[in-house]
């Protein structure tokens, strides 16, 4: 991958094996992720996932009941015979597991912002599945969202020096 091209000058080969990197080549930070970090990102992933369909199966489930949940306390137990809203609520409690985990391995002031990311995968799920009308100023605030996320996510997910301490 570190190969490069060499060429004959006058004076001989023109070019150190690394004056021509591979541009597949990674920069060192990237091939030296902690395992910390890789189960912090892990962790992230799967509790987005959870989360996200969690509340779509949940949304979708609700949709589908012949009667409003705000209505009479009885219609609240009836809807947890609903397949997809039982399914909903098993993927939200694998959920909370799941960030209990997150919150183990990284700051809380990390794991929030960036778990905030769960709000563009609703309006996007809730988009291409359900086929809500997402306005223009939801998908805005969808923008500043990610945008908020993102900026978090490029920062240390520990300080604190304890056992999710950075590596």
């Amino acid at each position: 991958m570190g190969e490069s091209v060499q060429a004959r000058g006058p004076g001989g080969l023109i070019g150190a094996p690394e004056a021509f990197p591979s541009p597949l080549a990674l920069p060192c930070e990237l091939t030296r992720l902690s395992s910390r970090t890789l189960r912090t990102y892990f962790w992230l992933l799967l509790f987005l996932g959870l989360r996200a369909f969690g509340n779509l199966s949940l949304a979708s489930g609700t949709k589908q009941l012949p009667e409003t949940l705000a209505a009479h306390p009885l219609a609240y137990l009836r809807s947890l015979a609903h397949p997809l809203v039982a399914l909903g609520i098993v993927l939200l409690v694998l959920a909370l597991l799941v960030r209990l985990a997150l919150l183990s391995v990284a700051d809380l002031s990390f794991v929030l912002p960036t778990t905030a990311i769960g709000y563009v995968l609703a309006a996007l799920l809730g988009r291409v599945f359900l086929h809500e009308d997402v306005s223009p100023q939801r998908w805005a605030a969808v923008l500043l969202i990610f945008a908020g996320a993102a900026l978090v996510g490029s920062t240390p997910h520990s300080t604190t020096g304890g056992p999710g301490a950075a590596e």
